[in-house]
This record gives structure tokens, C-alpha cells and sequence, in this order.
């Protein structure tokens, strides 16, 4: 640290014309004028909502036949309503889930892997 002084105002707030007050608040603003009320619209006839339609999404085959399958299921949701897409969604996971647990798996070993 110095011993030599801070110079005026700073760190601190001047007001107007250096002083240490705050400027007196300006006055308000006079409200703008309520705008006109609009015309009431004439009343919309309920909207149902669309069909349920395919995304159009391009699936690229991985390989895996199981993980191809399960994929392929995802397109059972392009013909439900929305709240059909969580069994879709949930049962593909599961599946893919355990298409990954068995990548994880030891080997089996085969009938005549035994021998000694």
C-alpha cells in the first residue's frame, strides 16, 4: 500500500458538479397514451391437432443386427400420438441398453473350450 492520497471521487460516487449527492430524480415520465382497443376478433373455430407423420429422419444401418432392430422400432413412434412415444422410446432403450451390457459380458466359453 502508499501513503499517498486517493485522488477526489474515486471509488466513491459524485453527483453533479463533483458533490457527493445524488442528482435529484428527473421527472417521471407522463404515461404514454393507452393505445386503442383492438377490434375483438371474431372467434376461431377450435384447431384439432395434426395427424401424427413420419419425421423423415434418415437411419443409418450400424451393422448390428440387434442394434439395427431396435432402432428400427423408433419408427413405431411416427404413427402414435405423442404421449405413445414414451413406451417406444423406453422400450428401445432398454434394448439398446442391453445390446451395450453385452459388449461388457465375458465370452461364454464354448463346448469344447474346456478341455484340459
Amino acid at each position: 500500500m502508499t501513503d499517498e492520497p486517493a485522488e477526489p471521487g474515486a471509488g466513491a460516487w459524485a453527483g453533479p458538479e463533483g458533490t457527493a449527492e445524488p442528482a435529484e430524480p428527473a421527472e417521471p415520465a407522463e404515461p404514454a397514451e393507452p393505445a386503442e382497443p383492438a377490434e375483438p376478433a371474431e372467434p376461431a373455430e377450435p384447431v384439432e391437432p395434426a395427424e401424427p407423420a413420419p419425421l423423415g429422419v434418415v437411419r443409418t444401418p450400424t451393422g448390428h443386427p440387434g442394434v439395427d432392430a431396435h432402432l428400427a422400432r423408433l419408427a413405431d413412434a411416427d404413427h402414435l400420438a405423442a404421449d405413445g412415444h414414451v413406451e417406444v422410446y423406453e422400450d428401445v432403450h432398454r434394448g439398446l441398453r442391453e445390446a451395450l451390457s453385452a459388449l461388457d459380458a465375458p465370452p461364454v466359453p464354448g463346448p469344447y473350450e474346456n478341455r484340459s
